[in-house]
């Protein structure tokens, strides 16, 4: 039937493929496997699949929590099995940095002296954004907050920190504010955010001159009130 299709196929080489076995290694990553996705998930009483707290181990106790059932499994069929099924572990590593100053950007002034007011809207935008886990990685969050309203006005989701994650919202907030009829007046808004080299970079400042706004870079110690001001659960 293989030749009848144009396939050049010896008979030995038939007979062999007809006669082998499975490899060791494919036996035993498929009990692997097995194992570790009845450790991970588990149905409650809704039918619903969801993740147990042995789907949090890192590779070591996973290994370990194996091995009570199969005491020959490697860590290395162990990392296999995580890597198919998409498990990583929960890492104890050192929190995601957000306000890395820049080494070649502009610093502009700090116009705000910690004082969060403004007397009407499009006069004190504060700018800042913050890191989310979720099962993939960091995923990072970037607000534009109008001082006084205490609403923010604009926001953009990422999975990186480049300048667009910054530069999206701001242009999102100008053109919603410019299309609700309350546009932004050069020379009155002062947009004010931490050092952080997104905020510094020549893009991020050339499109605050574009538009009018004033630039403001907080002091060190102003970082955790503009964090304050800019979070979505105070707002």
């Amino acid at each position: 039937m293989l030749r009848e299709q144009g396939c050049q196929v010896a008979a030995r080489t038939y007979r062999a493929w007809r006669a082998a076995r499975p490899r060791v290694r494919t036996l035993t990553d498929a009990a692997v496997e097995d194992l570790v996705r009845a450790a991970a998930w588990t149905t409650d009483h809704t039918g619903r699949r969801r993740l147990t707290p042995e789907g949090l181990y890192g590779r070591r106790k996973m290994t370990a929590l194996v091995r009570r059932s199969l005491p020959d499994a490697s860590p290395g069929s162990v990392d296999r099995a995580m890597r198919f099924l998409g498990l990583q572990g929960i890492r104890r590593g050192k929190a995601a940095r957000t306000t890395i100053p820049g080494k070649g950007g502009h610093r502009a002034g700090d116009l705000l002296d910690r004082d969060f007011t403004a007397d009407a809207p499009n006069r004190t935008w504060v700018m800042d954004f913050t890191y989310v886990r979720t099962w993939a990685g960091f995923g990072y969050v970037a607000f534009i907050l109008d001082v006084f309203a205490q609403k923010i006005v604009a926001w953009n989701a990422s999975t990186s920190k480049v300048v667009d994650l910054v530069d999206v919202p701001l242009r999102i907030a100008l053109w919603q504010r410019d299309r609700d009829g309350h546009a932004v007046v050069p020379g009155e808004l002062i947009g004010h955010a931490d050092a952080g080299s997104q905020y510094t970079s020549i893009a991020f400042t050339d499109h605050l001159a574009q538009a009018g706004i004033r630039p403001s870079i907080g002091t060190v110690a102003d970082a955790y009130d503009c964090e304050t001001v800019t979070d979505p659960r105070a707002a």
